[in-house]
């Protein structure tokens, strides 16, 4: 064993044994080569280099730490901290700072950071970002509310307030916290901007659904010339995607394969994403597998595009490929194998697979449990997703019931369903959809006036129905429509052609069900009320102006109805045309009078 260095006189040069040491720590850390460093390690305390005495010493506990820090193994960084001579030096709590950061302990990030003020050490430009990251990454309910403001405060009273790299975190910070008026003051007053800047401000847009002011940023940094990354061009696609505009992001797409951006598994992850919400889902099949990279968000991505677009045993399949690649599932994963076997019916596989989540050490969510309940609801196992809901760990949040409402909804189940809305309503939602399911059950039940009833609770409590919106994006142009729409400027042209287009589905033999009409009216009456929901108008706009052989691609913010979704069949029937409808459930797609569902949504 040998023996310990001796301590150097002030001034003197790093020894020579501490240096290479110190610069095999630095390779390790770079490489994550765990074993050989906790070697490394076990051999810096036998001889006696640990815990750390001289300077030199230090120098290897700090690389130590960062080392740890690499990989993912906060504790042991704070074990390496706590090695290094009192006082620590700045760089030292910096690290300690990142370790924690970086691996997902914003609390005691922060608490390092306000441990290192106590300690009378300044913040510097190392310390302030990632503490900023901290503040943002902390759960909203641990949060001190003024803390972004605090951080901000104190930065701008250090030597570093106009750090284009402090900025930067420190916007991303208020971005990612939600004060985006806070973000675009600092965004706008800052001196110099790099490309975190920019990415921070559309993300954080993004994020917020504010999808006009993510791409006005966007077209502003590409004239400025600001060279985007991969993390910006990730932003903006999951942009188009969220919005549907899919010759917006395959612009975007282009961009990204001259500037070789489209070979980060980011930018494929939001690719897949983009293609498959505007149900193109081969276009998104085809990203994926042509990705030169995978990481687990793009497999989550092309998981998710197959549960929606119902290739369920594509999900199952992909999933296995994902084991074999030596991805571990996460929380993500499975909740896009739960809606795979929700969207198909698949209870004992979901089961199955609800249960293999803890083999992983993946706890279910509340999210989770939706799917589970969503799944039994669909196949009529009401009672016993009820039962599923009381064995809850946590309160069940409104997106449970939520699930149990839209079973009750499908199966005519009146005296379930008001249960459920009554749990649901104290949640504190304020939701028009339940009213409206709830109003609809009750009127699918044959109970009228119960249904009346409810409207009128909902509209004494001040709720408004929320409007349903159907688009169809043609020649670069989108275009809107609600139901019973005349105030397109072909409005005469989509009329006359879903009348034609009426006489032969009638003559094919459909007939209108007007189940799910909540008023009490004469059969005429109801068939007029749905004869002409806004998707139908959408696709008769797209018997119009889409080519023949393209299929006419419609998005709508709520379910369909069980009218509509029987209608698009006949109508493909009788026109020879492919609608591709994405509601808030699924994908489906329409073809010779069979939709790809097998009508189970």
């Amino acid at each position: 064993m040998p023996a310990p260095l001796p301590l150097p006189p002030p001034g003197a040069p790093l020894p020579a044994l501490a240096r290479t040491l110190a610069e095999l720590l630095v390779a390790l850390s770079a490489a994550r080569a765990l074993p050989k460093g906790q070697q490394l390690h076990g051999h810096l305390l036998k001889a006696g280099h640990l815990p750390a005495t001289a300077s030199s010493h230090a120098l290897l506990a700090h690389h130590l730490l960062t080392f740890y820090a690499r990989c993912a193994l906060p504790g042991l960084s704070h074990r390496a901290f706590l090695d290094i001579p009192w006082p620590p030096a700045p760089a030292a709590w910096s690290s300690l700072i990142s370790s924690f950061s970086q691996n997902g302990l914003p609390a005691a990030a922060f608490d390092a950071f306000r441990r290192m003020l106590a300690a009378g050490v300044p913040a510097t430009d190392r310390s302030i970002p990632p503490a900023a990251k901290a503040v943002a990454a902390a759960e909203t309910s641990s949060r001190p509310p003024l803390a972004p403001h605090a951080l901000h405060g104190l930065a701008s009273k250090t030597p570093f307030a106009g750090d284009v790299f402090v900025g930067s975190a420190v916007l991303d910070m208020y971005a990612k916290c939600g004060h985006l008026t806070d973000a675009r003051r600092m965004f706008d007053e800052m001196p110099e901007r790099n490309v975190v800047s920019w990415s921070a401000l559309i993300c954080g847009y993004a994020d917020a659904g504010m999808h006009p002011a993510a791409m006005g940023i966007f077209r502003l940094a590409l004239e400025e010339a600001v060279p985007v990354n991969d993390f910006t061009v990730s932003c903006i696609i999951r942009v188009c995607a969220a919005a549907t505009l899919f010759e917006l992001g395959a612009q975007v797409h282009s961009r990204a394969i001259k500037t070789a951006l489209d070979e980060s598994p980011f930018v494929g992850s939001s690719l897949v994403s983009l293609y498959s919400k505007c149900g193109l889902v081969e276009c998104a099949y085809r990203v994926f597998s042509e990705a030169p990279e995978k990481n687990l968000g793009i497999w989550n991505a092309v998981l998710i595009a197959s549960a929606q677009h119902g290739h369920t045993s594509a999900a199952f399949e992909r999933f296995m490929e994902m084991q074999k690649a030596g991805f571990r599932p996460n929380h993500i994963t499975f909740l896009c194998l739960l809606t795979a076997c929700s969207h198909a019916g698949l209870v004992d596989e979901g089961k199955r697979y609800f249960a293999l989540m803890k083999e992983y050490g993946v706890e279910p969510q509340s999210e989770h449990y939706a799917a589970m309940v969503d799944l039994l609801g669909r196949v009529g196992r009401i009672k016993e997703a009820l039962d599923l809901i009381n064995s809850m760990p946590m309160e069940p949040p409104e997106s449970v019931w939520g699930a149990l409402l839209m079973a009750c909804r499908m199966f005519k189940d009146a005296d379930t369903a008001a249960i459920a809305a009554t749990r649901l309503f104290e949640t504190g939602s304020r939701s028009s959809g339940a009213h409206m399911l709830l109003s609809s059950t009750y009127a699918a039940a044959g109970r009228h006036v119960d249904a009346a009833l409810v409207r009128k609770a909902m509209r004494d409590a001040g709720v408004r129905k929320e409007t349903g919106l159907s688009w169809l994006e043609a020649a670069g142009e989108v275009h809107s429509f609600v139901s019973n729409c005349r105030r397109h400027q072909r409005s005469e042209e989509i009329y006359r052609v879903l009348e034609k287009v009426s006489e032969k589905m009638e003559a094919a033999g459909y007939v209108a069900d007007t189940s799910a009409v909540v008023k009490d009216v004469d059969g005429d009456e109801k068939r007029a009320t749905v004869r002409y929901h806004s998707e139908r108008l959408a696709i008769g706009l797209g018997l119009l102006i889409v080519p023949e052989g393209v299929p006419i691609r419609v998005m709508k913010n709520l379910r369909v109805c069980d009218d509509c979704h029987n209608a698009i069949k006949y109508l493909t029937k009788c026109t020879g045309r492919v609608v591709v409808l994405r509601d808030n459930r699924r994908f489906h797609r329409f073809e010779d009078g069979k939709c790809s569902c097998g009508d189970f949504w």
